[in-house]
Parts: structure tokens; sequence; C-alpha cells
């Protein structure tokens, strides 16, 4: 039926077309002129969630067009923007008494909601009055302040109602021969589909978006109502508001992840010139900008979630396009079809409409990437360039009388087509479908449905003044205390079941879910069986009073505020009980905050900003986490997912506890089978489970292929946890034995580990106590050989939970390109290893020292599951010795090799050369050990004897380096030999034993002190915070005192050693 009016529309329209060519009186087309997309950028104050944390600034404007960003991690590197206009609102502010956020005193810099709109608002308002459509985006990451940009916040209009009120405004100054039309809709866009916000019939599968030759893309079916005042908007957009709320809450859909489009045509008709102007002004909040790293599908086998992202990305497409074909680079095609957002922008983009961007951004560090990521974006849309004509019409004579008769809805024109095409132009540029009749007429029509609606209104204002009642808490700070949810006297149930007193919908709310109780002036909740409720932060089963003010979350995630009876109310700032008040209370009840992730690191008591991060990563999936789950219930998926914090301190050979990431731990409760998912991989992955629990909603079939299950991945190989097996003992050629922990995420033991580390010759013989060296610096140029021997496995808690699984280890140590495995073992709960590795370092530079003395080898434990790849590497890229040992510290014959590739004969020579110097030095090296044999042989039989004469036989003993240096020096008597040699070996054994004892006790100690910073405190109440603080620092402080004098203790040991091996040196000769 719709097909085959546009299709008599379209004829009728090429009719008067040529009629008004033939005299000359039709539209004249004005030239266009060319403007480049309008940018400015906004910084908000802190949150109340990065003041918690501590959040430093890393924003500066000093001047009214530019934007500065510092990189947190490197101070002295800044990036500096230029922009149409940047906005200071991060400090200088004070609420004046209507609670409107002004400048603190005139030196201030603070940019109000007045000042961007005198700006940015006024400019829009000038382009609708002299006949231009105008179109402002509003662009950043969630929370970054666009919606209070564009909408704002209470009494702190943000730039819609101001536009709104300032138009008519203007209107009522205007002459009276002029007549102006304004009318309103509101639409969202969220996973492709579009609602009407100001209809209260949701269609399935959203309103379509059709597409004309002459109007272009445009919504079927979209509401567009005809306002007379500000008034009515004003209701109109707590309406749409309202709406939104709603669909949010029954789509499990959250805010930030959809675009919501106001549209204001206003159109101006001059009576006594019959001409019209119309303009149309679109005012676009746009979703959320996290970047596809940080919520994307980064390294997962599913497309990414769903089509929600869609029309954000294709955004940037066209705006990169649009950006290259103005610096005039070839582009081939302008992606404006690829989503709904981008068709229903295409004449804001390139096209007629002068445009406007505002970028919204934190100013905190831990939001760096995020925000530079949008300045950048913003870089790229002020290239864009827009063609915008003034929206002019003159109708000629004939024209005009037939246009009045119909308008007038007076008599029969005896073309009944021209009805159609009355009705299909009045579709479009005045919103409603089928209109027939005068401008009055529609006013009038709107007049009755604001009285029906107003009837509403005012109950519920009286009903807020009586009652107890329930307000919703949205993520969204503008969709927050929308809906009201009143406890009449008696007992109401709550739940989904539309016979409730109160009817909610979210994820985990039961038909059923809770009883409220009013009695006595007290009000009471009881949840059903099963269901789950949490008040301030703690789960409960039974009833429970209610205080004003008290947080409640049913379900996964639904949060409202308690407002008690009217005698319990006061003129407290409700405002302060926003989303994150939720989140943050109900993960400090579950023992989780900002001093259980990591120990503070400034002297200023404040946490490092990497940890701050991943406190608010974690905060922000809490939520999500528990709604996946939830689906994962109703779907009878049988998944359980639970956050962790991953230490990345365990994977750092130097044991430094700086860095975490937030994952994810899917267990399969009937099968076992364990996956972890990043959190860019989980947040993909719940959009995919949201579009599948859609279905579900929807009674339509939601099974789905196994490969294409978002629930379900292929068996993988899963990280147990990491153990730190310090290798200083190797810098003095000593043997180190011990039993070390597997740490996992948790900081707990997940499995003890058998090792050896063991100094030996090329041979792979085992050095001795007498091989040990006062200083690593005689090390310095020889060769080093040592094997790493992982013994046995103790303990594991992974297999103790499941006996059909397996375990592997792997490490890398020093400069090694690859990862070393040991062989698979399965379903032993204690393996036995029993593997052995030897390297050897040719001429040990000051760096592999250096290596030694202060790193670990991180020796990782993986978790096999059945049906997962086992773990492997391949030897091929490694250099081994002539015996078959992996060589290490090779950066000086991987120069030669690496300068030889440009000249091969110079490589060769090179080469052949450093072969040979190694030949040369293992040569020195096999004297050496003789010499060393020679002399072990000689204090043996030293001691064996007792007189002078036997010993000075035994010092005749065929030896070519003794008689050389016979021959050069005198040579002492036997008893002198005896006495030096015996203090000596004397010496240098107790003192090999005291190192050994030493350094073993220094693993020791470094083991038990990496464990304890591994533990928190338990956090029991806030008031027990500083005192965690305090047990943090000097937890830190002891660590650091111990670290340092142990090394000054080992210092003054070798020096007291080499004093008295001078010392005996000096009495030989």
């Amino acid at each position: 039926m719709f097909s085959c009016e546009v299709q008599q529309c379209g004829f009728y329209i090429i009719f008067l077309q040529n009629k008004s060519m033939d005299n000359e009186k039709m539209m004249k087309m004005p030239m266009p002129s060319t403007d480049s997309v309008k940018v400015a950028v906004r910084v908000r104050p802190f949150s109340q969630r990065e003041k918690n944390s501590g959040s430093k600034c890393v924003i500066s404007m000093h001047s009214r067009t530019t934007t500065t960003i510092e990189d947190p991690k490197n101070p002295g590197h800044v990036k500096t923007f230029t922009f149409d206009l940047a906005y200071w609102s991060h400090n200088g502010f004070q609420k004046d008494k209507d609670g409107v956020l002004i400048s603190a005193d005139p030196t201030s810099k603070f940019a109000s909601q007045r000042d961007v709109f005198h700006d940015i608002g006024r400019g829009i308002l000038d382009c609708a009055w002299q006949g231009y459509n105008a179109t402002l985006l509003a662009y950043g990451q969630t929370g970054a302040g666009k919606s209070y940009s564009m909408i704002g916040f209470g009494a702190d209009k943000g730039i819609i109602p101001s536009v709104c009120e300032e138009l008519f405004r203007a209107i009522e100054k205007q002459e009276r021969n002029q007549e102006y039309q304004v009318t309103f809709s509101m639409l969202e866009i969220y996973n492709e589909q579009i609602r009407d916000l100001l209809s209260r019939t949701k269609k399935p599968g959203g309103l379509k978006v059709r597409e004309d030759q002459h109007l272009g893309f445009y919504v079927e079916g979209l509401k567009s109502v005809p306002c007379e005042n500000y008034a009515q908007i004003e209701k109109l957009m707590e309406q749409g508001t309202r709406i939104r709320t709603t669909a949010s809450t029954n789509m499990n859909a959250s805010s930030s992840r959809s675009h919501m489009v106001t549209t204001i045509r206003f159109k101006q008709v001059f009576l006594d010139r019959a001409l019209t102007k119309q303009s149309s002004i679109n005012l676009v909040d746009l979703a959320g900008s996290e970047r596809q790293k940080s919520s994307g599908s980064e390294g997962d086998r599913l497309r990414e979630g769903s089509r929600v992202n869609l029309s954000l990305t294709t955004l940037g497409n066209v705006i990169s396009a649009l950006a290259d074909a103005a610096l005039r680079k070839k582009v081939p095609h302008i992606p404006y079809r690829d989503s709904v957002l981008t068709k229903l922008l295409q004449s804001a983009l390139g096209g007629n409409s002068r445009t406007t961007l505002i970028a919204a951004i934190s100013p905190a560090d831990i939001c760096y990437e995020e925000t530079l990521s949008t300045l950048r974006y913003a870089e790229r849309a002020k290239k864009v360039r827009n063609k915008a004509v003034v929206n002019t019409c003159t109708l000629g004579r004939e024209s005009r009388a037939e246009n009045s008769r119909l308008l007038l809805g007076g008599g029969n024109s005896g073309v009944p087509e021209f009805k159609i095409l009355y009705c299909f132009l009045a579709e479009h540029q005045l919103g409603t479908l089928a209109a027939q009749g005068t401008w009055a007429h529609l006013l009038e029509q709107a007049r009755r449905e604001w009285e029906q609606q107003y009837a509403a209104v005012a109950l519920e204002r009286q009903l807020t003044k009586t009652l107890p009642h329930l307000l919703n808490v949205n993520e969204d700070p503008q969709l927050s205390r929308v809906l009201k949810y009143f406890i009449h006297a008696g007992s109401c149930d709550a739940g989904q079941a539309a016979s409730n007193a109160i009817t909610l919908q979210g994820l985990g709310i039961s038909d059923k879910h809770a009883s409220f109780t009013n009695l006595d002036g007290k009000v009471t909740v009881t949840p059903y069986s099963k269901c789950k409720v949490v008040i301030n932060g703690v789960p409960i089963t039974t009833r429970t009073k209610l205080q004003h003010l008290d947080r409640i979350i049913l379900g996964s995630s639904s949060a409202y505020l308690y407002i008690g009876f009217p005698l319990e109310r006061s003129s407290e700032d409700l405002s302060r009980f926003d989303y994150d008040f939720f989140q943050l209370e109900r993960a400090a009840a579950e023992g989780v905050s900002v001093d259980k992730l990591g120990a503070v690191s400034s002297a200023d008591g404040q946490a490092d900003p990497s940890v701050l991060a991943v406190f608010q990563d974690y905060i922000k999936l809490m939520p999500l986490v528990a709604e996946a789950n939830q689906m994962s219930e109703e779907l009878k998926k049988g998944l359980e997912m639970e956050l962790k914090v991953k230490n990345l301190a365990s994977s750092d050979s130097r044991g430094y506890d700086l860095q975490k990431e937030v994952m994810v731990k899917v267990t399969n409760q009937r099968t076992h089978e364990v996956w972890i998912w990043s959190k860019a991989k989980f947040i993909n992955r719940k959009f995919l489970m949201e579009e599948l629990y859609q279905h579900f909603l929807d009674g339509e079939d939601s099974h789905v292929a196994q490969e294409d299950d978002p629930f379900w991945d292929p068996a993988e190989v899963i990280h147990l946890g990491s153990a730190h097996v310090w290798l200083q003992s190797l810098a003095y050629c000593m043997k180190f034995e011990d039993q070390v922990e597997f740490l996992n995420c948790d900081g707990l033991e997940e499995a003890v580990l058998h090792v050896h580390i063991t100094p030996c010759s090329p041979a792979g013989c085992a050095h001795s106590e007498e091989d040990v060296v006062i200083d690593p610096l005689e090390l310095l140029g020889k060769r080093i050989d040592f094997q790493i021997h992982l013994v046995r496995c103790l303990g594991i808690k992974w297999l103790k939970e499941d006996a059909k699984r397996g375990i592997q280890m792997g490490y890398r140590i020093y400069d090694l390109p690859i990862t070393l495995y040991t062989k698979p073992v399965w379903k032993t709960v204690n393996p036995q290893i029993e593997e052995t590795v030897q390297f050897a370092a040719f001429s040990a530079s000051q760096e592999f020292l250096n290596y030694l003395q202060t790193n670990a080898l991180v020796v990782d434990l993986w978790g096999l599951q059945e049906g997962c790849a086992e773990l492997s590497c391949s030897q091929l890229d490694l250099m081994v010795t002539n015996e078959g040992h992996i060589m290490l510290d090779t950066k000086k014959i991987s120069n030669v090799k690496d300068t030889g590739q440009a000249t091969s004969n110079q490589t060769s020579d090179l080469y052949l050369k450093v072969l040979k110097l190694e030949q040369e030095m293992e040569l020195l090296r096999n004297i050496n050990r003789t010499l060393r044999e020679e002399n072990m042989f000689l204090k043996e039989s030293l001691e064996k004897t007792g007189s002078g004469q036997q010993g000075e036989r035994l010092l005749r003993a065929p030896s070519n380096i003794l008689k050389i240096t016979q021959r050069t020096a005198g040579v002492p008597s036997a008893r002198e030999i005896h006495q030096m040699y015996t203090q000596q070996a004397s010496c240098d054994r107790e003192f090999a034993k005291a190192l050994k004892v030493f350094y073993q006790s220094m693993n020791m100690a470094r083991g038990h002190f990496l464990r304890l910073r591994q533990c928190k405190p338990p956090e029991d109440d806030q008031m027990l915070r500083p005192f965690i603080h305090q047990q943090s620092q000097m937890l830190k402080d002891f660590g650091d005192l111990l670290e340092s004098s142990l090394w000054k203790l080992k210092n003054d040991i070798a020096l007291i050693v080499k004093k008295k091996r001078e010392y005996l040196l000096h009495v030989r000769q």
C-alpha cells in the first residue's frame, strides 16, 4: 500500500516540477556554501570514581582553541591539538542557588553550559533561522560528558533544551504576518534497530529506514509531534527519556551503546511573500566510543559483538573517507549505506548541512588512551567539508491557491492525487502519517494528547510526596531516577508478572521476586525463594527493614534507591547515589578494593595508576559478569563466570609488582572445562549473549550451532600460575636447590616445584665448592655452563579438581628467543618431571652477569584439558654448542652474523676469528682446570703427609707450570707451603659453605617476602583503610630494608675474604 502511494506521489512531483519550470516560478535553487565541520572539545571534572581512585589530570587548555594531553607513563611526552573551540570545564566552578554550575571567580576559565550554548547552540539557531539544516554530534567515550553537554542535568540545561527554549522565545518576538511550525521527534538506535522514543508501542524489529529519490533517507512511521511552546518539548523529552529507560531495562541494553537522535523541524511560512524556509536540526548523542582494543573482539574467534558497534564504526569510516576526499585523495566509496546511523546522517556529513561536533573527554590519567583516541577522531572530523544550501520554496499562484485549498481542507480540487502528494510531503516535512488539515488542526490534536498525559503526571507527583517508593538508578545518569515504583499500604509483590502491584523488568528478576510491606510506618522487603536481593551491598535472604536511602539491587544488576516516608526525608543530594556508588559498595562487601589489588606506591599514599585502572575495569565488569551468569542460567548453558585479576608481575623476571589486568574465568559446570577470557573478549561475547537472549525472550528459537555459540569455546591451555627461581647463586658458581611455589592470579599456592640449578663444566660435571667465586666480575668474559633440572611438581590443585587433566611447564631465560616446554604429564597430582637442559654462555657479558644477580627464572605452569593442543616449541632457531647445549648471551656472535649479511667475505673472516678466539679461551680454561686439579692433588697429599721431606718430594712431581714457576722464584719450604695451602683451603671451604647457606637463606627470604606482598589484610570497614595503607607501606619498607641489608652483608663478606686472600698472598711473598 505504501509503495503504491510513493509511486503516485513521485509521479505528481515530477508533474509539478515540469509545470513550474514552464512558468519559471517554482523553487529557485540557491548556490551551496562550502563549510568545514566545526569541532569543539570539552573536558569535564573528575567523576567520583576517579576522585576515589586518586586520578591525575593529563589535559590542559592554554587557549580557547588548543588542547594538550600528557602521557602519564611518559610525563615529558605531550601532544597538542587545535580545534575551533576548547572548553575547560574541569575545575574553577561553583553552584549557584539554583544548582547551576558557574565560574567560581572572574579569573576562572571555567566554561559553563551557557558558554557552550552561546557558541554552539546560538550558531545552530542562526543556521535554522537562515534556512540551513544544522547538525550537532556529541562524541566521546562512555562517561566523558556527552549527555551532560547535550541534555544537561537538573537545572543545568544542556544544548538541546536550551536550543528549544531559545527558539520559542525568538518566535514570540517575530511579526504576526508569519507562521512558524515546529515539530519534535526522538529516536534511539541500538544494535541497528530504531526505536521511536515518543511512541509507547514497540514495533518488532524496530522502525525501518526508507529512501526517497527527492527526500533521501527517512524513518518510516516515526512520530513527529507539533509543538507550540517549550513546555511541551520539555514534557516530550521527559516522556522520551522514560521510554528509553524502560526499553534499556527490558532489553538489558546499556544506553551507553545506543545513539539518541533528537530532530527539530522548523518551518517559517512568510504569508505575504508566498515563501517558506525550513530547517532540520539534528542533535545526536552518539554511543560511547570505546576503542576496539578495550571493548571489541580482539583475539576472539567470533565476530565483533553483534551489530552494536556497527553504526559508530561506520561513522568513523565515513568521516575518514570524507577527510581523505577533502585532501584530494582518491576515495572510491563513502560507506553511508553500511549502517542505520550513517544513512540518517548522510546530509550532515559531506551534504546539505552545517555540522558541529563536540568531543567530550575525560581529564583522568587512567582514561589517557581513550581520550587520545577521541582527540584524533575529532582532528579527522574537522577536515570534512559540507555543502549547505538555504532551504527555501517559492510557489506559483496556481500552486499557491491549490496548496491553500488543501491545507484548509475545503472543496474538491478535482485532482485527488494532489491529496496524496500533500500526505507524502506532510509526512516528511511535518513528520506525521496521513496528516490532513491545517497546522492549527495538528496542534489541536497534540493538545488533546497533552491533556490525557497530564492527569497521569499530576497523580505521580502527588504520590511522590506522600508514599515511600523506589527510584531506578541507571549506568547513564540521564536515565537515573526516571522510573518510580510506589509502595502502598499493606503488602505488595514485585516482579515481572503483570499481576504484581510493582511490575519490574530486568535480568534475573523473577515473576514474583520479592514482597514489600508498608505497615505501621515501616517498610520491609522479603525475597522469595532463591531470588537475588542485595541491600547496601549485602545479599539478604530474610525479611529486612528498609531505611531511607537504602540501596537495593534486584536480580543481576537492577539498582533502585529507596525513598522513605516524608518525615524521614530531608534536602539531601540524591545524585551522589549513582550507579558507581552501588557497584563500589557491592565490591567492598565482596572484599574488593584498591588496597586489595595493589599496595600504595608513592609517598602520598596513592596507588599505582595501573592498579587504579584495573580497579576501574573490575567495577565496570562486575554487573556485566552478573548479567552474563544470569543469561547462562536462564538459557541453561551451565557456565559460571568470575572476575580475576592477573598479576603481570608473575611473568616478570624481576618480580616487580606493577601491572595487572582484569580477566574472566569461565567454567563449564557440567564438563569442568575452563576458559580464560580477556576483558575485550568477554565484552564482545556478552553482546552476542544479549542477542541470543533477546531471541529467547521474544519466543524465538535461541538454539545456535556450537561454533556460533557465544557460551562455548574449544578446549584451551590454561595458565595456572608462575614460580620465581632466583638465579643469584649462578653469579657465584654455586648450586641452588629448592622447592618454590607456583602462585596463581589470586596470590595463592597452586603447586610446588622442586628445582635444581647447577653450575657445571661443558661436559656436564657439577662444579664443587672449590669453584665458588667471590666476585661475579671474576666470570666476566669467561665461559659459564649450568643446568636447569626440573625434578617434580607437587600438590597440583588443577589435577585435584579433575583427575583427567594434565600439566606442562615452560620457561625462558635471558635472551632465549623462545619458550622451552616440558613434556605433558596427564592424570598425576604429583608428577615426576625429571627434565634437564644445559645452557652455555661462551663469553659472559656484564649484562648477563647483572641479569643473574637481579633476575629470576620464571617457570609457568600450564593446565591441559581433554581436546586441547599441547604446548611445543621449535628449537631450529636456537644456537647450540658443539656439545649440543643451548647458547645464551649470544649478542656478540649475533652482531657478527648480522654484520656479515652485508659483506659475506668479511663476515666469514670475522666469524672464524671469533671462533678461533673462543677455541683459545677454551684451551686456557682447560689449562686452568688442570692447574686446579693439580692444586687439589697437592693439598690432599700434603694433608696426608706429616714430614717436610715427603712434602718436598711431592713438590718435585712433574708439572710444567710448576717448574717454570720454580725457575723464576724461590721455592718456599714444605712447612710454609703446607701451612699456606691448608689455611687457604680451609678458608675457601668455610667461605663456600657460608656463601651457600647465605644465598639459600636469602632466596628463601625473597620468596617469603613475595608471598607476603601477595597477601593483603581484609577490609572489614572503611575505618580500617588508613590502617591498611600504613601496614602496606610498612611491609614495603621492610622488604626494601631486608633486600638492602642482605645485599650489604654479601658485599661485606666478599670484601673481608678478598682482604684475607691478599694478606695470605703477602705472607707467601
